[in-house]
């Protein structure tokens, strides 16, 4: 099969050079002088088990792709989705397969609304890393998950598996799901909270990896999305926090979610998808949220 990654971000440069590294087809979608480096030089991986390797990608600006997708990542911000829709239609096909593992909850549902031709599922993606510099993708612990699965009105199919086997031989762990609306929900409920809590703080990884209110903050704010859950019918299978704070403690101290080094550069933010979203949520729902109401109304939620 041949993939397409959108965005060569934190995660989608990581899963377009592991894929790379094994052998697999793989197109970059980039731009800037990230997209030059790797035009000229690959993918430079910089991770905490594997050590550092480069790869060869083929790598170009949306505008130069033909073809049609076997498998399409798409890996943009939540902001940037509907800039990409335009790409994903014309690029994809019946037999193609759409994953898209943004951190924001429920966006495969919202594509396959614009795009009824290839089966759009839900997914997410566990890891720490981001572009380190042009070219260079700094992975910060070695967890490299990738779920994904068919919603309620969807039938699993062959392409599914066929993914996983790739993902899988190339050191990616696959998990197919068999409830992704719980499953995508669960990693929403890890990477929200942190990043409402770590702009919150203004802090990284190491303030939340230490016993104070920091902690403890982002403790009931995974409570609080733990009754959302719960409300929503869709209900955890696992001890969020615990499970959550299993994740937190073996990142490097360093660590930050994608949203806070994006307000820290003065970009354009996931703030809305995962701080006031899970409000309105909460709020839609009737579950009483008060710690993320308190964070969420600092940054401007009414």
């Amino acid at each position: 099969m041949n993939y397409v990654i959108v965005g060569a971000g934190g995660c989608g440069g990581s899963i377009a050079a592991y894929l790379a590294r094994a052998g697999k087809d793989v197109t970059v979608i980039a731009r800037g002088k990230h997209l030059e480096k790797m035009q000229k030089d690959g993918i430079k991986m910089e991770t905490p088990h594997l050590g550092d390797f480069t790869v060869p990608v083929h790598a170009m600006v949306a505008d130069d792709y033909e073809g049609i997708a076997d498998v399409i990542f798409v890996c943009v911000k939540g902001y940037s989705v509907m800039d990409i829709v335009p790409f994903l239609q014309a690029h994809s096909d019946a037999h193609t397969v759409i994953i898209p593992i943004l951190n924001i909850y429920g966006t495969g549902s919202k594509l396959q609304a614009l795009l009824p031709e290839p089966t759009v599922l839900d997914g997410c993606i566990y890891i720490a890393a981001e572009i380190k510099e042009p070219g260079v993708i700094l992975q910060k612990g070695s967890i490299f998950r990738i779920v994904y699965g068919a919603r309620k009105e969807q039938e699993p199919n062959k392409e599914m598996f066929d993914i996983a086997k790739d993902l899988r031989q190339a050191g990616i762990e696959a998990v197919i799901s068999d409830n992704i609306a719980r499953d995508a929900f669960q990693k929403y409920a890890y990477v929200a909270p942190m990043a409402a809590c770590g702009l919150y703080y203004d802090a990284k990884a190491d303030v939340f990896q230490q016993a104070g209110e920091e902690r403890e903050l982002f403790v009931k704010c995974m409570q609080e999305m733990d009754a959302l859950a719960t409300a929503m019918e869709i209900p955890f299978l696992v001890d969020i926090v615990k499970t959550n704070l299993d994740i937190l403690d073996t990142l490097s101290p360093e660590a930050s979610t994608s949203m806070q080094r994006d307000i820290w550069a003065g970009k354009d933010s996931e703030l809305e998808g995962l701080v006031f979203e899970p409000v309105r949520m909460g709020r839609k729902a009737g579950i009483a949220m008060p710690n993320y109401e308190m964070i969420a109304k600092k940054f401007g939620l009414e």
